[in-house]
């Protein structure tokens, strides 16, 4: 199993321990319902889309009977991923706390960063499993 595909699926239970974490703090204390949106992407983009970004690495190529077309997308797309939720998320809570054009343009950006991370994955599977030629080894 590549690495990248291994590092999806560990981040994705990480997100939903974490996502778990909050929303039990959410159950407890209501001062932290201001949170959901933080807790729902931990869910979806997190937990949810990771795990089918690993096992849609490692699945699909292997169902089309082809090579994943670039692995060093694959990559790429992980650590986008990552910190373009990760980046979404801290600065959608400071902008929560302390208000501010500067990190709502930042959540801004690192959300955009995560939507290109989608088109990656978009654009890697589609070409794996559609494309013409055989795929390269990366």
């Amino acid at each position: 199993m590549d690495r990248f595909v291994k590092n999806f699926i560990a981040m994705s239970i990480v997100y939903l321990a974490a996502a778990s974490v909050l929303g039990v703090l959410m159950l407890w204390k209501p001062l932290f319902l201001g949170y959901r949106f933080v807790h729902s992407h931990l869910m979806l983009l997190g937990w949810v889309s990771m795990m089918i970004y690993g096992v849609g690495y490692h699945i699909l190529p292997r169902f089309a009977g082809r090579l994943i077309k670039s692995r060093a997308m694959g990559e790429l797309h992980f650590w986008l991923s990552n910190v373009g939720l990760v980046g979404m998320l801290l600065f959608y809570v400071l902008m929560q706390e302390f208000g501010g054009s500067l990190y709502l343009g930042l959540t801004a950006a690192f959300g955009l960063m995560e939507a290109f991370s989608i088109f990656l994955f978009f654009y890697n599977m589609m070409t794996t499993v559609f494309g013409k030629e055989e795929a390269q080894p990366h």
